[in-house]
């Protein structure tokens, strides 16, 4: 198993006892990962939110109540805070919000991921902190909550990740999703230069909230169907709002895309991640790659823009029996492959 820095150090004060585990069901994880910290704590039974669904799957193969949100109060939240500002903001207020009075707040980030400001921010809405750091990380926690809490700020920042229109009101988005407030250079490229005489059942993997899928129902007349496949929780219920309307309902799918798809399409559209957090994993794309060969009919094709020094090449030639480049811009470069067998 990857190690889980940021989870382990979370962790600590609770397996050192500077704090103490609340009764087993007690206790709600935001942004919540599995790993051997996590598993040495099961018999406390921690509630695990989680909205990327290949963590999702983790903590429910590990055997961890997980679900895409919760409500209700108690008596101890932990999170890992995302690095975007304002999507940190907004999960440390809901977290105090939901330990509510007399219950504690438990936080953890990367020092090179904000674990300075995420405790700045945290004692603005809670008052004094403890701290402990490890592994390059820091672990952050609330004496038990009552009058110290800013109300006026904590009900300021649950609005700070709500979404929101962008693009002068042609999109819906909201902080921590990726290119949230724009529309990213890649997308746009491979938008650009989408063949139009695509037809049929087709499918976006990585769909994002909705950018790409917008762009093939608008310009691309002969399809008749297109199913959208995202990690992200967030993101898929934004691409719902940003599709209404069009001249048909795309199909939503919650779906890690590197575990395989269900069923066959004529075409694939796909930018695909190729990084969990600030390294390089350029496997996740060859995934992508894998599981579009795969799910294609006979003679279907694949529409894929990637940064232009990403290895994909080899994945391709796997796959497919016809493979060009549409376009080469700006660092990237958007590939057109055909499956062999019409």
């Amino acid at each position: 198993m990857i190690p889980d820095p940021a989870l382990e150090t979370l962790l600590l004060p609770l397996a050192s006892g500077a704090l103490a585990w609340p009764a087993p069901g007690d206790c709600l994880f935001l942004r919540a990962r599995t790993g051997p910290a996590l598993n040495a704590a099961r018999r406390h039974r921690p509630v695990c939110e989680q909205g990327f669904k290949p963590w999702a799957d983790a903590l429910d193969k590990d055997g961890f109540a997980v679900s895409e949100s919760n409500t209700g109060r108690f008596g101890l939240v932990m999170l890992l805070a995302p690095r975007q500002r304002d999507e940190s903001r907004a999960l440390l207020a809901r977290a105090i919000h939901q330990a509510g009075h007399g219950g504690v707040v438990l936080a953890c980030a990367a020092n090179k991921e904000g674990a300075r400001s995420m405790q700045d921010d945290l004692e603005r809405l809670a008052g004094s902190v403890h701290v402990l750091g490890k592994h390059h990380c820091r672990a952050v926690w609330t004496a038990p909550l009552g009058d110290g809490v800013d109300s006026a700020l904590l009900a300021q920042w649950r609005e700070l990740d709500a979404p929101r229109p962008i693009l002068d009101g042609r999109f819906q988005s909201r902080p921590g999703l990726f290119a949230w407030d724009r529309i990213d250079a890649a997308s746009a490229l491979l938008a650009a230069n989408l063949p139009t005489d695509l037809a049929g059942e087709g499918a976006d993997l990585g769909a994002g909230w909705g950018y790409l899928a917008a762009e093939v129902i608008d310009r691309c007349l002969g399809v008749t169907a297109l199913d959208l496949y995202e990690a992200e929780a967030r993101a898929l219920a934004l691409a719902r709002l940003n599709l209404a309307g069009r001249r048909f309902t795309p199909g939503l799918h919650w779906h890690d895309v590197t575990a395989g798809l269900s069923r066959r399409y004529d075409f694939i559209v796909s930018n695909p991640p190729f990084h969990q957090g600030r390294a390089d994993q350029p496997e996740l794309g060859q995934a992508f790659i894998r599981v579009a060969a795969q799910a294609l009919r006979p003679g279907g094709r694949l529409c894929l823009v990637a940064n232009r020094h990403l290895p994909y090449e080899q994945a391709l030639a796997r796959g497919f029996g016809e493979v060009r480049k549409l376009a080469d811009a700006g660092g990237f470069k958007v590939i057109h492959a055909v499956k062999a067998g019409a």
